[in-house]
């Protein structure tokens, strides 16, 4: 049989490859086995979102654990995974269940366990579940028909909810009210019925069911959003852009002139305004592989920082059992107080979209907020798809020592908390990191310009391959 394992957020793998019914029993049974041995009378919500096949994988979670003798919460239709994490903690679930492979090409499916609390699980608790995974499963289920009428499945409206939560959280008459027009790309994800329902006519791309994402990965990156890019510079509006990955938990911005704002600066942004403006506090959470710049607004802002390994469930932790401002990652997931401990696109989004609104400033002036405070910068990333055998040899160099330099720049010291930072000059750095849930080896770079920046990952590029 196929061994699974869990990547840096949940299992993940290519649909009716490894991807099948039968390796889900064998998971979604692993998980019914956890939830039984932990709580008495154990609960669990599971929602699916608009990947390929996501119905038919939640329903056959939802038949493993009723078979088990599990209450069993079920979303109606696809959602998000904050609406997941939320049903979770709002129906006092023992866990959660996402079947969904976020941003990975349209080929992948997953399988997310979330926490009682609303969050990712943690990695104690996906290492249980991973050990008890069985090589085979025979089931024995009945209709979920059956288990309805049972009372042990109940289908749930998690958008709803969800929805209602935003309406009293947000001033959105004033978002409403103002003179930003929103341009809302959902990237054929979970997140595509929520935007129409909180703010006024917005200009959505990409809101209609399409489980091929029409090829695309859909990951709110510069390079996979030039769509959304192409309609805000040919605006003769003031246009804010927002996008959100396939499960609606990550989150990419464009400014008024069509420039990507990326999670870094998204992060900086909420920083800003919850402490500058809302006089909130809290610790700061990031992971490794964000900008230093959040390093000198919690020191200008007297604000506790913690960098974590890469992976949500290790910031999500913080947030449970500490006072947490706002814990983040540089691949756009972000989590903010006063909410679930869990990634939020449009959460985030309608923040800054109010901070926009409330201050009448449009997005490029804002980001000068942030700018005055800890300087100007730029940041991207290189994905190398590469021979297994090229990509272990990199990762072995950078575990050796190997890089003294990569073309003109000298490191000047390295950091090794997950994955390798060399950090030279200027406050310039790059990261070497092989992928936890794809086969590939990303290369994060930071610099003082988008010229700077390309140029020294395309050197670093070329050091790295000679």
């Amino acid at each position: 049989m196929t061994s699974i394992k869990f990547g840096t957020d949940g299992w993940r793998a290519i649909i009716a490859k490894e991807y099948t019914v039968d390796n889900v029993i064998r998971v979604a049974y692993a998980t019914a086995l956890w939830l039984s041995k932990n709580y008495t009378e154990p609960k669990v919500m599971i929602g699916y979102d608009c990947r390929f096949g996501g119905e038919l994988f939640a329903e056959t979670t939802a038949q493993v654990m009723c078979a088990h003798g599990i209450k069993t919460f079920l979303a109606e239709g696809f959602v998000s995974t904050p609406m997941v994490s939320l049903g979770t903690k709002y129906f006092n679930a023992g866990i959660g269940v996402v079947i969904t492979a976020s941003h990975n090409p349209p080929a992948y499916n997953g399988f997310k366990l979330k926490s009682e609390f609303g969050g990712p699980s943690s990695p104690s608790i996906i290492a249980e579940v991973e050990a008890m995974i069985p090589d085979m499963v025979n089931l024995e289920s009945q209709s979920l028909d059956t288990y309805e009428a049972a009372g042990l499945l109940q289908y749930v409206d998690l958008e709803t909810m969800y929805v209602n939560l935003v309406k009293s959280n947000f001033d959105l008459d004033a978002i409403n009210n103002s003179n930003i027009l929103v341009a809302y790309d959902a990237m054929y994800g979970a997140g595509q019925n929520v935007i129409p329902q909180v703010l006024k006519n917005p200009i959505l791309l990409h809101c209609d069911y399409n489980p091929s994402f029409k090829g695309q990965a859909p990951e709110p990156l510069d390079r996979n959003l030039q769509e959304l890019a192409s309609l805000i510079k040919n605006s003769p509006n003031n246009v804010c852009g927002l996008a959100t990955d396939g499960d609606a938990d990550r989150i990419g911005m464009y400014d008024e002139d069509g420039n990507f704002v990326d999670a870094h600066h998204i992060i900086l942004l909420l920083i800003h305004y919850l402490h500058k403006y809302k006089g909130m506090t809290g610790k700061v959470v990031v992971a490794f592989s964000v900008s230093d710049k959040v390093k000198k607004m919690c020191d200008i802002y007297n604000l506790p920082l913690e960098v974590t390994k890469i992976g949500f469930k290790y910031i999500s932790g913080k947030m449970v059992k500490e006072d947490v401002l706002v814990g983040g990652e540089e691949s756009g997931g972000i989590a903010v107080k006063g909410h679930i401990p869990e990634r939020d696109g449009i959460w985030d989004g309608l923040i800054l979209l109010e901070f926009m609104a409330k201050t009448g400033k449009t997005m490029k002036e804002i980001i000068k907020e942030v700018y005055d405070v800890v300087g100007s910068f730029s940041f991207d990333r290189l994905d190398l798809h590469l021979d297994e055998s090229v990509k272990q040899q990199v990762m072995k160099n950078c575990a050796d020592n190997k890089y003294n330099s990569f073309g003109k720049y000298r490191v000047q010291r390295v950091e090794n908390t997950d994955g390798y930072k060399y950090h030279f000059d200027n406050d310039q750095w790059i990261m070497i990191r092989a992928s936890g849930t794809e086969p590939l080896l990303r290369v994060y770079g930071e610099a003082s310009s988008k010229e700077s920046v390309m140029e020294l990952l395309q050197t670093a590029k070329k050091a790295l391959l000679d």
